[in-house]
């Protein structure tokens, strides 16, 4: 079992308090700057050494804050690719990682950097310098260098990596990853877990898709870029039909069932933006949906953002707006499928 119990200060204001499993595969760690996440890495790798907790690694202890084990960094077998170029500058790319494979017989070393270099399709590049490769190259290199040294784990502190290069590393390497990114789509399309971390605290962990999906709380929903959030009072529950009725500024929606609660009680809910649909507000209006006015447009890569008042966001493609944008009056439909209780 890879686990990781970590309990941090950093003066004036800044404590780090997480506890949660590594399992083989990629895990990664998404939240804003300052979250916590690279401290999380220095803390596995020996760099930085928690005030509280306990490291296992493949069930060995590699910090145990009750029994003082601190097992120092070189000793941990923990491969780190750091935000920054890691490769020495004045070595080509195989001299990088002949360094990285030292403790290897002279032979076994050429061939295992060779295998490397194949792999990671960087043996056009092998005897140039770093900068003389372009920064994908670097990146690939710093991965295959630290995989050169035989780590039961491997730590990337990189937001450039992609999903190309994760399918290599996982290829290349059958240990745990945990990864730090800013890109959500990343987390889902390679990752196993997600871990939202926020302020050194955990927000939610899980299947990137069931986190994506499912946010528990308005902090998930707001790290994982949901600009509709909205309180509501719960007016009416139907379990036999698996539905609900919220009451929304001054407007009844319907929504899924809700257990666990009570008419009355109040409730967050998350709905994303490409997920309302808009419609002309003149004449009846129609089921779930809340009459706003229009305030500002901005157009996107796919799609255009329609900001409302009462703070709706929703996404509509250009076609779509192209065909509304005369609109006098404006309604915003929320359909009970696409709204996440809280």
């Amino acid at each position: 079992m890879t686990h990781a119990r970590i309990g941090k200060k950093i003066p004036p204001n800044f404590s780090l308090d997480v506890d949660f499993e590594i399992p083989p595969g990629v895990t990664a760690l998404y939240g804003p700057p300052a979250a916590g996440k690279t401290l999380i890495l220095e803390t596995l790798a020996g760099f930085a050494q928690p005030d509280s907790g306990r490291i296992l690694l493949d069930d060995v202890i590699l910090f145990d804050a009750a029994a003082r084990v601190h097992v120092p960094a070189p000793r941990r077998a923990c491969g780190y690719v750091a935000q920054g170029d890691s490769l020495f500058p004045h070595m080509t790319l195989r001299t990088n990682l002949l360094f990285a494979a030292h403790a290897s017989p002279r032979l076994e070393r050429t061939r295992r950097v060779a295998e490397e270099l194949e792999k990671f399709h960087l043996s056009s590049a092998a005897n140039s310098r770093p900068r003389e490769i372009p920064p994908a190259h670097r990146l690939a290199g710093a991965v295959a260098r630290a995989l050169l040294a035989s780590p039961r784990m491997l730590l990337l502190d990189q937001r450039a990596v992609d999903e190309p290069l994760l399918r290599l590393t996982r290829e290349a390497f059958s240990g745990p990853i945990l990864l730090v990114t800013s890109d959500l789509d990343l987390c889902c399309a390679a990752a196993q877990k997600l871990i939202l971390v926020e302020a050194g605290r955990i927000v939610q962990k899980g299947a990137p898709r069931e986190v994506v999906d499912r946010p528990e709380s308005v902090d998930a929903a707001r790290l994982l870029g949901i600009p509709n959030i909205f309180e509501c009072t719960i007016a009416a529950l139907d379990p036999g039909r698996n539905s609900s009725r919220l009451e929304f500024d001054g407007t009844s929606l319907a929504g899924p069932y809700i257990p666990g609660h009570f008419r009355g009680a109040h409730v967050s809910i998350a709905v994303r933006p490409d997920e309302l649909r808009v419609h002309p507000g003149e004449g009846e209006r129609k089921p779930n949906c809340v009459p706003a006015a229009l305030l500002h447009t901005s157009h996107r890569a796919r799609a255009v953002r329609l900001e409302f008042s009462g703070g709706i966001y929703a996404d509509i493609a250009p076609e779509e707006f192209e065909r509304q944008k005369d609109n006098k009056s404006w309604q915003v439909e929320f359909p009970p499928q696409a709204l996440k209780i809280l």
